[in-house]
C-alpha cells in the first residue's frame, strides 16, 4: 500500500465522524512509519473535521503508528488506549486532547 492509497482511505473513514458536539479546536498529526510512511492532519474546528495530507506544526497531539495499526484503530478493530499501552501507538503532546481522538474513531 501506498501513503497516497492509505491517506484516501483513512480519509473516507473519518470523514464519517460526527463532530458537531466538540466545540474547541482540535489539531492532530499522525506520521506513519514503514509500509506507506509520512504524515498527514486532522483538524476539528468549528464543529467540522478536515484531513489534509500536510505536517501540522501547531499540533495538539501526534500519533505515530505503522499503516496497520491506523487501519484497525479507523474500522474500530482496535482500541487506541490498547494501541498506547501495547506500544503500537506512540503519542507526543497534550495527552488530555489526545484522548479526543476516541470521538472520531
Amino acid at each position: 500500500m501506498t501513503y497516497q492509497e492509505l491517506f484516501e482511505q483513512v480519509k473516507m473513514k473519518f470523514r464519517k465522524a460526527d463532530v458537531s458536539g466538540v466545540k474547541e479546536h482540535l489539531a492532530f498529526q499522525f506520521n506513519i512509519t514503514g509500509e506507506a510512511a509520512g504524515s498527514f492532519y486532522a483538524e476539528v474546528r468549528d464543529g467540522e473535521l478536515y484531513v489534509e495530507p500536510y505536517e501540522y506544526h501547531d499540533r495538539d497531539a501526534a500519533f505515530t503508528c505503522s499503516a496497520d495499526t491506523l487501519l484497525k484503530l479507523a474500522d474500530r478493530k482496535m482500541d487506541p488506549v490498547a494501541a498506547f499501552t501495547l506500544g503500537r501507538l506512540k503519542v507526543d503532546g497534550d495527552i488530555g486532547k489526545a484522548l479526543m481522538l476516541q470521538k472520531f474513531l
